[in-house]
Parts: structure tokens; C-alpha cells; sequence
């Protein structure tokens, strides 16, 4: 529940789902002050959840709004099974993992995201996934009818349209961050993919060893450490170092308020569809 956690609380509890449960173990730190809107001011040590209760509450009467002061490591499958939506926010990568596995087995649709800095994203597994989609009917010219050596082929009416039903099938977190960039069939998806999502795969690698995101009190330290996790993960999934160049350590510390309101707003609406 820090900033982009907050963000998304906010436009579910808005957007009038039936409940939501904020879950974090975590005080409140100096730091949450900054883009965490839904904590008041002097809760310096209580709990972020419980902090955040009365004005998420506030924004909707009709919402069934709960606080739960404990780790999501610590709970069970079932815990996550009784929801028909989670989402994650600020968690490790190993949990984040573990959570999509239970989510996607029991076909509870999984969401998490992040914000560092000027960077931000979101993922999202709907396990199988079933929408229908309005198409534009093809319509065939008629055979007898002569329109030069075009007269066979098909013609758009745009007077006319189908629906179509079609089914999609999300793949899990683990598969997307476990890609093999090596094979030649990914080396030309590579040109596709957007640098941020190996600079994601580095900032989880540096929560993962540190426990902790970039902090702008430690930032000569650990943009060191940022540099190195590069070097150590990019050569690691067969891409070259200068997908990231070094300028990227300047742009991911600390959450920031316009960013959480953005990918908040993303996510919070994939969410709610």
C-alpha cells in the first residue's frame, strides 16, 4: 500500500467494486508521505493497511472496504482463492511468482505493477480469457458482375458487422520473465520488445538481493550496484549491456506521485474490465 498501491485502491473503491482488502504488513516510513494520498498526516509507524482505512473507506460508503495488517508471504492458498481479482504491488519477484501460480490454478485473474522512479508497468494474467470482439462483415463481389481485375477479390462493407467470440491465453510471470533471448526466433522479437523490460528485470533483481528498492539516500551506493545488476543480468539473458546505457540509474529512485497516478490509472482499469 505505498503510492501506486494507493492509486489503485483508490479508482476500484471510485469505479464501485463490492469489496477490496488492502494488504501490508509494513509501517508507515517518511518516504510513504510523498505519493501515498491515503494515509493522514502523523501516522508515522502504524501500520500502512490500517493507516490507509478511513479515507479509502470515505471515497465510496458502498464499498466494503477492509485493512489486513499481515505479510502475504505468510498467507495461505485459500486466502487468495476467495477473490476474484488480486493485485500486487511493491512484492518480490519470487512472490509475485508464487502468487500468480495459485491465481492462474484457481482461474482468480492475477495483476501486479510498480513504479520506480520515472519508470512504471504493469502485468496481467486472465488465465483463459474469453471476449467477443466486433468485426466488419467481408463481402464477396458477385461473379456475373465485371469491375476489372479486381472484381474477385474481397470488399469491406462497413454497413455490416459480426460478432466474433474469441479466447485468449494468458501466459503466467514466470514464463514472461524466463524468456531465452538466445534462440534466433527471440533475437528478432528483440527488436520488438522495449528496453523496459529488462530495466524491470534488473530493479527486481535489486529488490530481490537488497530487500529494498533504489533509495535516493543511498543513490552514489546504489547506483553502483545498479550498474552491476545490469552487467550480471543482461549478460545472463543473452543481450548485450548497451540495451540499458547508464543513464538509466538517474530515473528509477523513489515512487512519484505523477507516475503511481498514471500506471494506477492503467491498472486500475484493466482491472475493473
Amino acid at each position: 500500500m505505498k503510492g501506486l498501491g494507493a492509486e489503485v485502491a483508490k479508482n476500484l473503491i471510485l469505479a464501485g467494486v463490492k469489496g477490496l482488502t488492502m494488504l501490508d504488513h509494513q509501517q508507515v516510513s517518511q518516504e510513504d508521505t510523498r505519493a501515498q494520498f491515503l494515509i493522514p498526516g502523523g501516522s508515522l509507524g502504524r501500520n500502512r493497511a490500517e493507516a490507509s482505512l478511513e479515507r479509502a473507506q470515505n471515497l465510496n460508503p458502498m464499498v466494503d472496504v477492509k485493512a489486513d495488517a499481515e505479510s502475504v508471504e505468510s498467507k495461505p492458498e485459500e486466502f487468495f482463492t476467495q477473490f476474484d481479482a488480486v493485485c500486487l504491488t511493491c512484492c518480490s519477484r519470487d512472490v509475485m511468482v508464487k502468487i500468480d501460480q495459485i491465481c492462474h490454478k484457481n482461474s482468480v485473474k492475477f495483476f501486479t505493477g510498480d513504479v520506480f522512479g520515472y519508470h512504471g508497468y504493469m502485468f496481467a494474467d486472465l488465465g483463459e480469457h474469453e471476449f467477443v470482439e466486433e468485426k466488419i462483415k467481408i463481402a464477396k463481389v458477385s461473379p456475373g458482375v465485371e469491375d476489372g481485375p479486381d472484381a474477385k477479390k474481397a470488399k469491406l462493407d462497413s454497413s455490416e458487422t459480426t460478432m466474433v467470440k474469441k479466447r485468449v491465453q494468458f501466459c503466467q510471470l514466470k514464463e514472461a520473465l524466463a524468456v531465452d533471448w538466445s534462440g534466433e526466433k527471440a533475437k528478432a522479437a528483440l527488436k520488438r520488445t522495449a528496453p523496459d523490460y529488462f530495466l524491470l528485470q534488473v530493479l527486481l533483481k535489486f529488490r530481490t538481493d537488497n530487500a529494498r528498492d533504489p533509495s535516493p539516500q543511498n543513490y552514489a551506493q546504489d547506483s553502483k550496484l545498479l550498474l552491476q545488476i545490469r552487467r550480471d543480468v543482461l549478460e545472463a539473458l543473452g543481450v548485450g549491456a548497451d540495451l540499458l546505457p547508464d543513464e538509466f540509474v538517474s530515473y528509477c529512485f523513489s515512487e512519484m506521485a505523477p507516475v503511481c497516478a498514471v500506471v494506477g490509472g492503467v491498472l486500475g482499469q484493466e482491472v475493473v474490465k
